[in-house]
């Protein structure tokens, strides 16, 4: 793991998890997790050092949010007061200072961070949601657990008004969830090519799928209204030196936004831009979650 280098092994990622308060159920997605960090293509030596606030999110779906948790979906999701999701974000948080290296100010080079590099994980609502849930999207059968990790920033709030007697509601939700997820200062604006996250909460969700937007289909949308004329680019970042005249996506494809829903009922979506740097570019990777595989060791006697 790095950038220190130190081997994850099951003892070790164990100590890291106790002292994040999990209990022996936790597990599984904590290794599930450790294992998605650790693929070559989350770039994690480079996102342990850069500048930049990144964290690693957590978006567990499948069974395993309740056989392993249970882990909050609802409201306040990003908030307080549920055990499951602050011991398991914080577990990997502190197998990457542990195990990786990663400590603020020698390694981790982060300008400020954000409160997510303490603990930043959540359940999708799969009950709430009017959507399949985000892991059958990638091809994962319902009955089967996964964990998404993805490199993020804190979460953007996103106000939003349903107006059932206004055609133009839907449209103008997708354009603010734009407008936030590559705003002129992100990194998703001025490097470009990464991968991010919108989390809508099950009343903005609803409101799309009855206008006729499903989840493949707000991910295109949002692709087309994140682009920008190289002009208005070139405006803020001139060291780009973008020559085409074309407008410029700031994602590589629709592919690249995940969109999943959490949270409670309301006016408030979230967004979270990333980082787009690393040789894989920020990537998100997902990793089934093995349930049945911990327990708690007994004590000597």
């Amino acid at each position: 793991m790095g950038p220190g280098g130190g081997a994850a092994t099951l003892e070790r990622i164990a100590t890291s998890a106790v002292m994040a308060g999990c209990l022996p159920q936790h597990m599984p997605i904590v290794v599930a997790a450790i294992e998605a960090v650790l693929d070559p293509r989350f770039d994690l030596t480079e996102m342990q050092a850069t500048t930049h606030c990144t964290a690693p999110l957590l978006i567990v779906n499948g069974p395993a949010a309740q056989v392993c948790g249970p882990l909050s979906g609802g409201y306040g999701v990003f908030g307080p007061g549920n055990r499951a999701n602050a011991s398991i974000g914080r577990a990997l948080r502190l197998s990457m200072i542990n195990i990786g290296g990663g400590r603020a100010g020698t390694s981790d080079m982060a300008v400020h961070g954000h409160p997510g590099k303490f603990t930043y994980c959540f359940a999708e609502d799969e009950a709430a949601s009017p959507f399949e849930p985000f892991h059958v999207a990638l091809g994962y059968s319902a009955e089967t657990s996964t964990v998404t990790v993805i490199g993020a920033e804190a979460p953007h709030s996103v106000i939003a008004v349903s107006d059932a007697d206004d055609p133009e509601t839907p449209s103008r939700l997708l354009r603010s969830l734009a407008v936030c997820l590559a705003n002129p200062g992100s990194n998703n604006f001025w490097i470009r090519g990464g991968a991010a996250t919108v989390v809508l909460n099950p009343d903005h969700a609803g409101l799309l799928l009855a206008a006729g937007y499903d989840r493949k289909r707000i991910c295109s949308e949002l692709y087309e209204r994140t682009s920008f004329s190289a002009a208005e680019i070139q405006s803020y970042v001139p060291a780009r030196g973008i020559s085409d005249e074309k407008d410029v996506h700031c994602f590589s494809r629709p592919e690249d936004i995940l969109v999943v829903v959490a949270g409670g009922g309301g006016l408030y979506s979230m967004v979270m831009p990333s980082w787009c740097a690393g040789p894989h570019r920020n990537t998100f990777v997902t990793k089934e979650i093995r349930i049945g595989e911990a327990c708690e060791v007994p004590w000597a006697q």
